[in-house]
Formats: structure tokens, sequence, C-alpha cells
């Protein structure tokens, strides 16, 4: 190659050079200069989980917004929102502005107008009376008043609970510190809810009736229940024996769901969680999904989380609980199972908050009063059904 065409490649290189320098520079100005013309609303507020936009902020914009995303609300505090636009100029252009995720909901105490503890108790009833919040881990619970736990009698106090945002919830009830009795072994009444009578009162062309199963149930006659007329069958594959403890395999388990598959019976799965962060909870749904592979499941697959009696020592807000939920299912979701949430009428209403999956509803009454939706409804736990020795939960499924 000759020096006077090297030269040329050379001057060619330097003038490309030149020349991308000179946009970058001209367009480094044009963004820099670029008309920006926004006004905010006034109220610069995001409700904790509420859902906005980042549009839903702005009242006037010169030029469309480039992805109109959905704000995180799940942290409490300021928050910075970053955005891009094209304006007017069709000049795309970075802007942020910055709003403040607020908690206004005060926390749940769960308590009615009494509250019984026997004489010379020493247990801490404070923290057994659930104390929780919806983001706040950790409200402030205290008991206002004077009582007395060594004498008998009836005192007025009140329960007081604040969460971080400063939310205060206040219930007045009597403390009742009484004498225990010995028993008198009075049996309750038994009650039975027939299977068959479930089946004529609420069995349409949009439901079908059918049962959830564990080691209770003890070895079920799976001919029997299909013949009175089971058409779904809920099994309980296991769960943990408590907080970070061994899992087990619920001990009809195996023989429940191969009987159902060989019987045709379409199977719904249920794991007893003592969860207390999504990182278990994300534990439990790998260690479930090890123990159903090779098996036949077409209904959705339940998180059944219950120990609201002891949810004080779990250090968890309700979005942490739902959350944990959350993870369980998704990690099922992710293999191709479908996914719900089990829990009663009134925790439902109180501490769990909104999900994207279906509910498992147990309400024990002839009609629910229960406004949200839901998949199943568990309808009683005395269930009568040919086949199995002993009460069965019975439910019901809306197609």
């Amino acid at each position: 190659m000759n020096k006077k065409r090297v030269k040329l490649i050379t001057s060619v290189i330097l003038l490309i050079i030149v020349l991308l320098l000179i946009i970058k520079s001209y367009n480094y100005y044009r963004i820099k200069n670029a008309k920006i013309e926004i006004t905010l609303v006034s109220d610069l507020t995001l409700k904790f989980r509420e859902k906005k936009k980042v549009s839903d902020y702005i009242k006037k914009i010169n030029g469309k917004i480039v992805n109109d995303y959905t704000i995180d609300s799940t942290k409490i505090g300021k928050k910075n929102v970053k955005f891009e636009f094209i304006n007017d100029d069709n000049i795309k252009v970075k802007y942020e502005y910055q709003i403040k995720v607020v908690d206004i909901t005060p926390p749940v105490v769960w308590l009615n107008n009494s509250y019984n503890v026997a004489v010379n108790s020493d247990i801490s009833f404070v923290d057994n009376i659930l104390c929780g919040d919806d983001s706040d881990p950790n409200p402030v619970c205290q008991i206002d008043g004077e009582f007395d736990l060594n004498t008998t009698g009836i005192y007025p106090v009140k329960f007081k609970a604040t969460d971080k945002s400063g939310n205060l919830t206040e219930v007045e009830f009597n403390l009742r510190v009484y004498e225990p009795v010995k028993s008198n072994n009075i049996k309750s009444e038994v009650t039975k809810t027939y299977f068959s009578d479930v089946v004529n009162n609420y069995k349409t062309d949009k439901t079908k009736i059918g049962i959830d199963v564990s080691g209770w149930q003890k070895e079920i006659d799976f001919e029997k229940i299909k013949a009175a007329g089971v058409e779904f069958i809920i099994i309980k594959v296991g769960g943990t024996k408590g907080t970070n403890k061994d899992y087990y395999v619920d001990s009809q388990f195996k023989r429940n769901i191969e009987m159902a598959n060989k019987y045709n019976i379409p199977v719904g799965l249920y794991f007893y969680s003592y969860a207390s962060n999504s990182k278990e909870a994300v534990n439990d749904a790998k260690w479930l999904l090890k123990q159903i592979k090779g098996y036949k499941v077409t209904l959705p697959i339940a998180f059944d989380w219950e120990d609201f009696s002891d949810f004080n020592n779990y250090n968890i807000s309700f979005y942490e609980l739902t959350h944990m939920a959350e993870s369980f299912l998704n990690t099922l979701e992710n293999e191709g199972y479908k996914g719900m949430v089990y829990s009663s009428k009134s925790y439902l209403e109180r501490i769990w908050l909104d999900y994207k999956y279906d509910t498992w509803l147990a309400h024990y009454v002839d009609k629910t009063s229960y406004v949200g939706d839901y998949k199943f409804w568990q309808i009683c736990d005395d269930g009568i059904i040919d086949g199995i020795d002993g009460a069965v939960d019975i439910d019901i499924m809306y197609n």
C-alpha cells in the first residue's frame, strides 16, 4: 500500500471521527437545551401499595411519556420517580420528580370487648393478642389501665397499637381475671353435615362439590367417595413442624393422590406452612414440587398459613405475609401449576392484602357474607360421607 493511499484512509477516518463528535455534540446540545414544560399535581403522596402510574402525578407535559410504568409503593418514605419522554420537538428527555409513599392504615388489634386470663397466670397476654400492621412488622402494642393478674376481677383497660407512621388503634375492653374451675366433662354436641345435603343445596351447573383430606381421615375408600359424588379432592402434601423446622410428608399423601389419580378425581393440593419470610416460602414450594413430581394435579395448590395465634412473634407485616404467599405460589406457577391462598373469612378481611391468586375461603355457614372473590369455599369441617370413617371438610368449587 503506497503512502498516498494510507494518508487518504487516515484522513477519511479522522473526518468520520470529527463528524461523529459533531453529531454527538449537537445531540448533547439539543438534549441539554430541550424544551421541558412539566407541571406536577399538587398532591405528591402515594398510599402504601396503591397503584399509580408516572402520568398520574403530571398535570401538564409538552410531549409523550415513553414508559408510563406503575410506581413501586411497597416502601414507606420519599421516592424519586424517573422517566423519559419525547417532547414536541421530537427530543427524548430524562426527567424525575419526588413523591412520598405514606401509610394511612392503622394497625389491627384482634380483640373483642373482653379478654379472659386465669388468676396468677404468668403468661404475657399482651403478646398473645394479635397486634399487626399492613406495613410495619413491629407496631408498638401496649395496655393502658390498671389491673392485677393475681386478683380476680374485671378490669376496664385499653389496648393501644401504633405503627411507625403514627397511625393509632385503640380498643377498650374488659380484662377478666378469673379463678379456673374443674371441668365437669360435659361433652359438646357433635354436629354433622352430610355430603349429600351439600350436593342437594349447592350443586349447580356452575359448581362442583368436593372434599379436602389429610392423614386425619386415615385410609379413604376412594371407590365409595367417587360413588357418593365427590367431583374433586384437595389433598394435604405436608408441611413443616414449625418455623425453621423439618419438613414432613402427610401420612396419607402418597396413597391419597395415587388413588385420586386412579379414580380420575381432579386433584388440588395444600401445604401447611410456618414460613417467616419469602425465602422460606420459596423453599417450601421447592420441597413440595419434589413430592408431587409424576402425579396429575389439575386444580390449584394452596398456601395454607394459619399460625395467627403466634403472629406477633413472627415480626412480619401483613404485606410481608402476603408477599410470602405470592413467593410460594409464583414458584409453583413457574413450573406450570395454579395457585391459591387458603384462609378463613375474618383473616381474609382484616389481615391478608390483595394478591393475584385465587382464594380458598373457609367459612362454616350456610350462606357466606364474604364479599371478596373466591374460587373454593370450605363450607364445613364436620362432613359425613360414605368411604370416610369420621368427619371431613366439604368444599364447593366455582367454575
